[in-house]
């Protein structure tokens, strides 16, 4: 029992993450700097614990790359939510990383090894392109800019994944254990969060709003270590699946605490691809 909830940590650490953000608020930019910063402070304190036994040259420019791209796409995660909201934005931005996740597993990790892995896997993708688009459907309105800012936000989510799916794949590329990764990791998100938000207008990168979001950075480092504490208690299948339960607690969030406005229409279709989404990220897990 005691490693379920440690697996479920994970989920509610990043599921709670975009909703304390947004209550928080401030500029995306301010929001993605308080993420990073807490998110350094963390490994910081981390490092007094747990040490590498080695600073190789492949550990710390593979780590720096892997932050570098998370904070690419959780910069563009970020922006989504300004743009369609996050009770919409999360069931899209999880399903396209897990497609994109598995299609890198499958094509070039050669994950998939028996038919078994196929039936589930080509499933699970099927699931998650359906809950995707019933996630995304909005009643035809008259105003023309809510379907543009769909248009935009869907745009954002997919190039976010890109940078998500770089994040979880650059460490199984190097070979580079998590837990080493940690501190060099967390100086390359720190790093590209500045340079990508330095490209927006008036980034006001330090401002006061941006100290406090320090603590979703937090969040999102607890649940960082807790997922890799999960996947060497329960297995990756199972601490995987478990950790993508987020998107729930975050989409039902969005809507009870955000107060996100859907037509009774739109609610249904969300509340149906989200179910779908999960139900495809347990077959995937189930291939692991």
């Amino acid at each position: 029992m005691g490693n379920i909830l440690l697996a479920l940590v994970p989920a509610l650490m990043w599921g709670i993450n975009p909703l304390v953000m947004q209550k928080i608020g401030g500029k995306a930019t301010n929001q993605q700097m308080g993420m990073s910063m807490g998110t350094l402070i963390f490994s910081v304190a981390v490092l007094f614990f747990y040490q590498p036994a080695a600073w190789s040259a492949n550990l710390i420019i593979a780590s720096f790359l892997c932050g570098i791209s998370w904070s690419f796409g959780q910069f563009n995660q970020i922006k989504s939510f300004h743009i369609i909201g996050v009770s919409r934005a999360m069931p899209i931005s999880t399903g396209t990383q897990l497609i994109g996740t598995t299609l890198v597993g499958v094509l070039y990790f050669r994950e998939w090894t028996q038919a078994m892995h196929y039936v589930l896997g080509i499933s699970a993708l099927i699931l998650i392109i359906a809950g995707v688009t019933f996630t995304a459907y909005q009643e035809k309105v008259e105003k023309i800019s809510n379907e543009v800012d769909m248009k935009k936000g869907m745009i954002t989510l997919i190039v976010s994944s890109a940078g998500f799916v770089l994040y979880a794949v650059i460490p199984r590329l190097a070979d580079i254990n998590g837990w080493d990764a940690i501190f060099p990791q967390a100086i390359g998100m720190f790093i590209g969060s500045i340079l990508f938000c330095s490209f927006e207008k008036k980034p006001d990168i330090f401002g006061k709003k941006s100290f406090q979001n320090l603590l979703i950075g937090l969040f999102f480092a607890i649940g960082n270590i807790t997922l890799m504490l999960s996947n060497e208690a329960n297995g990756v299948a199972l601490g995987f699946t478990l950790s993508q339960m987020n998107v729930v607690v975050s989409t039902i969030g969005g809507l009870l605490i955000l107060h996100e406005i859907k037509t009774s229409k739109e609610l249904k279709y969300t509340l149906g691809g989200l179910i779908l989404v999960v139900a495809g990220g347990i077959l995937i897990g189930m291939t692991k």
